[in-house]
């Protein structure tokens, strides 16, 4: 444990949800909800005035929309929350070189490490700059904990949010914990919980009054002495500026059950490829390839294979995918497939697997050119099906960036029955008009996604490598749903009494259904 707090954990308020609110001027101070919209979809991120309406991350889409039927419920922009994290994170990164990055959204950083902090006082400045600049060079906000463990400061964080800070002196960490449920605590899920409650433990301070010896009884030694250690507010954990990933994987949820055994194999090796990809994003490999298999009746079974040497070819991850299939039954309806690669290493090794699949995959490349040729040289074939592919109509999802040769970028609203209805405004702009259009226009077509701040013929210029760029006011429909300013002169106290910031009432939030993110 540190004598000052100069361990700050950062986490971005509502950050999805945020990051669309400030791309679309419409949305801002209404509740909006990102994540899955069809009916077996997950919220991933919901705004603050989402949740008001008791709409919380993990939830289902469909109990979302009970909960809040007016909310706007937009599809995830990944490509934006990534290029907005990869800011974030150079401005920690210019803190100190020990940062550890959480997810997108959230980090912790070492100040001690990077010289820039050593007392309480100048670790709340540095904090307070942060937040400052995290505003101005991405038009969000996000809160900051200070503290002198990693625990404490990520229970700090919860305390400032939204869009505040809070430090935590040392030598205080007892009494703030104290009153606290015992979730609170790392590590302490439901089960754990439960075990506890059936003792008559609900607080942390109940759990360190319980004493060492009974939480290892309850709970195990490896987990009850750690527990007791946290509930003393002991954590002596470091800041790692490398998390080294253990596996790669990707899965998807089906509308309906798959019933078909060959779409569910098409669908595994369309996985399997997809795997390989982010696997070769992040120049890993890997020795074990896992299938899951969720099924009609929520039963989830994987299984795995493991290669001579780590691979990263995809005619070996599919062809694996595809044995560990055959050893499940899906006649009764799959739900969600999932292919993922373990073992991860920073090589390659070439092995026998690998050439032979690699020879098969052009054996049967061959194959299927000459079989297209014996059905005309004109490939008439292939022709028939471009041409029908370009019939379709196009799918548009809701809140995808989207371009109009005439009003110019905008995005999805809604589509359905032949139509699709975009709103076209921008970042910088005032909320836009709603136009509708045949979902085969030819005049509309997807769009890249506009910078939140720095453009605009009157917004502030972009900022130039090295420089932030001054801080856009607050937008006024931002400002009037919620009745407080973007930035506040001062930030809260560590008092563990102190409440949460109200959100916006449902009178003032109903009327459009969003969701976001912490």
């Amino acid at each position: 444990m540190r004598r000052a707090p100069t361990i700050l954990h950062l986490d971005m308020d509502a950050f999805f949800a945020a990051a669309e609110q400030a791309a679309k001027p419409s949305l801002r101070g209404k509740p909006v909800v990102v994540g899955g919209i069809g009916g077996r979809g997950v919220v991933s991120t919901a705004s603050y005035e989402a949740r008001v309406f008791g709409v919380r991350s993990a939830m289902p889409t469909a109990q979302a929309r009970r909960l809040c039927p007016n909310a706007a419920y937009l599809t995830p922009r990944f490509h934006v929350y990534r290029q907005v994290s990869e800011k974030v994170m150079a401005l920690l990164h210019e803190l100190s070189p020990l940062v550890e990055p959480l997810s997108l959204d959230e980090a912790f950083v070492d100040l001690e490490a990077g010289g820039v902090a050593d007392d309480a006082a100048s670790a709340r400045a540095v904090g307070e700059q942060l937040r400052r600049d995290i505003l101005a060079v991405t038009g969000l906000t996000g809160s900051v904990g200070l503290a002198g463990a990693k625990m404490l400061a990520k229970i700090a964080s919860e305390q400032a949010k939204p869009d505040g800070l809070v430090l935590i002196e040392p030598g205080t960490e007892r009494e703030l914990l104290g009153p606290m449920t015992v979730r609170t605590l790392p590590g302490v899920g439901p089960a754990t919980a439960e075990a506890l409650r059936k003792a008559g433990i609900h607080t942390v301070a109940e759990t360190a009054e319980a004493g060492e010896a009974e939480l290892v009884r309850l709970l195990g030694r490896a987990h009850g002495t750690g527990l007791y250690a946290m509930a003393l507010g002991r954590d002596d954990r470091p800041v790692v500026a490398e998390r080294d990933a253990k596996s790669v994987s990707v899965e998807d949820t089906f509308e309906v059950d798959l019933t078909d055994r060959t779409r569910v194999r098409a669908e595994v090796m369309r996985l399997a490829d997809r795997c390989v990809q982010r696997l070769r994003a992040a120049g890993r490999s890997g020795r074990t390839v896992v299938l899951k298999v969720r099924n009609y009746d929520f039963s989830t079974l994987t299984r795995s294979e493991t290669q001579r040497g780590p691979t990263d070819d995809p005619a070996v991850v599919r062809e694996a995918a595809g044995r560990l299939l055959d050893l499940i039954d899906t006649t009764g309806g799959v739900r969600l497939l999932g292919v993922g690669v373990t073992g991860l290493a920073d090589f390659t090794q070439e092995d026998l697997f690998a050439q032979a699949a690699t020879e098969r995959a052009a054996e049967e490349a061959r194959l299927v050119e000459e079989a297209g040729a014996t059905e005309g040289a004109a490939g008439e074939s292939g022709t028939e099906e471009a041409e029908e592919a370009a019939e379709r109509p196009r799918k548009w999802l809701p809140g995808l960036d989207v371009v109009h040769t005439e009003y110019g970028p905008g995005w999805v609203q809604g589509s359905g029955l032949g139509r699709v209805t975009v709103r076209f405004e921008q970042p910088w702009s005032a909320p836009g008009r709603v136009r509708t259009f045949l979902v085969d226009d030819p005049a509309l077509t997807p769009g890249e996604a506009l910078p939140l701040v720095g453009g605009g013929p009157d917004g502030p210029p972009a900022a130039e490598d090295g420089a932030h760029p001054p801080i856009p006011a607050p937008p006024a429909a931002a400002a009037q749903s919620s009745g407080e300013p973007a930035i506040r002169p001062n930030s809260r106290s560590a008092d563990p009494a102190a409440g949460r910031p109200t959100a916006s009432s449902p009178a003032s939030s109903a009327s459009v259904a969003e969701i976001s993110s912490r």
